[in-house]
């Protein structure tokens, strides 16, 4: 059976002859015409490909175009490329061509799968890999297919964006619609990410932390597109899937099997909570192309920001509460440091205490003896546990409670709506008792914090006490005054208390209370979370 045979007219010169012997055999003249048929066996003795057939023909005067086509077919199924989501999760790329060379230049390794007879990727590797081969020739079979994903119809947005909201989506347009865009509580990133969501008008999903942001995203697109029957909701008892979906980081993971082949776009709201293993590997299993993270601030205190924001594409674009409050859209705010002194008895044993560390822990930092300690150094061990009695002196100390007991009682006098800023249960409690107010912690169920959010929200004036679980979902737009009792040294943690009272309003003017032990690492913590204010 005859291979693949093209014409030449006309006469050759010995070298263009002899050229073309590289990879075919001549087989005499023909009406005029001279005769080759391709060798697959001199194209390999030569290392030629069809390609390279193709090009060295192309540039032969005399050779008949209609003969080219089917050698160009050869070429094109020589260099088309599949990129499939396997079953397991990963993404295969398989071809008759030499991949490695081209699988190379991503700098990253990718295991060869030789069942498949195909290159392994992670998920989130897909839209870098369908431009690395296309840029190199390839014709790409995307079976994944996201890329050319859309809505099942267009969807507009309703809102107006701020200037600097059309600047950070310009940032991230820019950036080929992926990165994360870091700006305060209260600052509108929502309204960015819807603006975003219509703009591309693809199918997306939406990751969030809470159940209460569920519902606020659901609230938000509702009131800012026209999106409507467009979106679903997917976590504990409700699984509806949409083409716009909004999940939570905990059902993401559960549920990645099912939700990460089908969504072009991912929003992760609050960022910062990627780098937790279980909710990084959402952004590493995922093959949306596009991708926006929000977030509060631009850090976290251990340094994986580094790890995880170039998984979404970067920072592109952030900014400060006090930036925001100068440009007016932001209510004013004033941070107010109050301090207060330990009782004697308590001071005295603070500072034995203190002693007592410090001999322990020999120059180390907190986070060198917290390692040392999981390494099983009894001194690292009984240093932490002296920390904790030094911690539980300044947190419990009857001055501080005292003090928030005054500032609830002159700010309520104002008829000031009140949030106060634990770190502990166990101190909430007792604040909340002292202060007659309603109390949030995270043993409330879903329906407890409903109801306890939804009283707060309708009172003109009162106190609301709240553990960790309000730094974020707290969304009590004319709260104005925040008293902060205990916290970390996390300036993402107290910029986001912080964001709870600057939503605008007509003569707003905010204060944060912090209360803080003198003489204590409480100082040392106030100076660190107040750099990014």
């Amino acid at each position: 059976m005859r291979g693949l045979t093209f014409r030449v007219k006309g006469w050759l010169s010995d070298d263009e002859f002899r050229e073309l012997l590289d990879f075919s055999d001549y087989r005499g003249r023909v009406g005029g015409y001279s005769l080759f048929e391709v060798s697959p066996l001199k194209m390999k003795r030569t290392g030629y490909t069809y390609r390279d057939v193709m090009a060295k023909l192309r540039s032969i005067n005399g050779v008949v175009e209609d003969d080219l086509r089917a050698i160009e077919e050869k070429a094109q199924e020589e260099y088309r490329v599949e990129v499939y989501l396997h079953q397991d999760g990963w993404i295969r790329v398989r071809s008759r061509a030499l991949l490695k060379p081209v699988v190379q230049k991503l700098k990253v390794y990718l295991p060869y799968d030789r069942v498949e007879k195909a290159y392994k990727a992670l998920p989130h590797m897909y839209a870098s890999l369908v431009k690395l081969l296309e840029d190199e020739g390839f014709s790409v079979d995307d079976r994944v297919g996201l890329l050319k994903a859309r809505l099942p119809r267009k969807i507009s947005f309703k809102g107006t964006l701020r200037p600097y909201q059309e600047e950070a989506l310009e940032a991230w347009r820019s950036n080929g619609y992926r990165g994360v865009v870091a700006l305060p509580t209260g600052a509108g990133k929502t309204v960015i990410a819807i603006a975003g969501i219509t703009e591309l008008g693809v199918p997306t999903l939406i990751v969030v932390y809470t159940i209460e942001h569920i519902k606020q995203w659901i609230e938000a697109i509702n009131r800012f597109s026209d999106a409507g029957g467009l979106v679903g909701a997917y976590y504990g008892d409700e699984k509806r899937l949409a083409p716009i979906t909004i999940t939570t980081y905990q059902s993401a993971y559960k549920k990645l099997g099912i939700l990460a082949g089908r969504y072009a776009l991912v929003v992760f709201d609050e960022a910062h909570h990627l780098p937790a293993d279980k909710f990084r590997a959402i952004a590493l299993n995922t093959p949306a192309p596009y991708r926006l993270g929000l977030s509060a601030t631009i850090k976290r205190d251990d340094g994986k920001h580094e790890e995880i924001f170039p998984l979404v594409g970067g920072v592109v674009y952030h900014t400060t509460p006090g930036e925001l409050t100068r440009q007016g859209y932001l209510a004013a705010y004033t941070i107010i440091p109050v301090k207060v002194d330990l009782e004697k008895k308590e001071k005295d044993l603070y500072r034995r205490l203190r002693s007592q560390y410090q001999a322990l822990a020999r120059g180390r930092t907190f986070d060198e003896i917290l390692e040392a300690a999981k390494r099983g150094d009894q001194t690292a061990i009984q240093a932490l546990k002296i920390h904790a009695e030094m911690r539980n002196i300044v947190q419990y100390s009857e001055a501080k409670i005292r003090k928030v007991e005054q500032l609830v009682s002159q700010e309520l006098k104002k008829g000031s709506k009140i949030i106060v800023f634990t770190q502990y249960r166990k101190q909430a409690e007792e604040i909340a008792r002292r202060v007659k107010g309603l109390l949030l912690h995270g043993g409330l169920d879903d329906s407890a914090r409903e109801r306890m959010l939804k009283r707060f929200k309708e009172a003109d004036s009162g106190v609301l006490v709240v553990t960790t679980v309000g730094d974020e979902g707290l969304d009590i737009p004319d709260a104005n005054v925040g008293i902060l009792v205990s916290g970390t040294g996390s300036p993402r943690q107290f910029i986001q208390r912080l964001g709870r009272l600057l939503r605008p309003g007509k003569g707003k003017k905010a204060v944060l209370y912090e209360v803080i032990v003198a003489g204590t690492s409480e100082e040392v913590q106030a100076r660190k979370r107040r750099r990014l204010a």
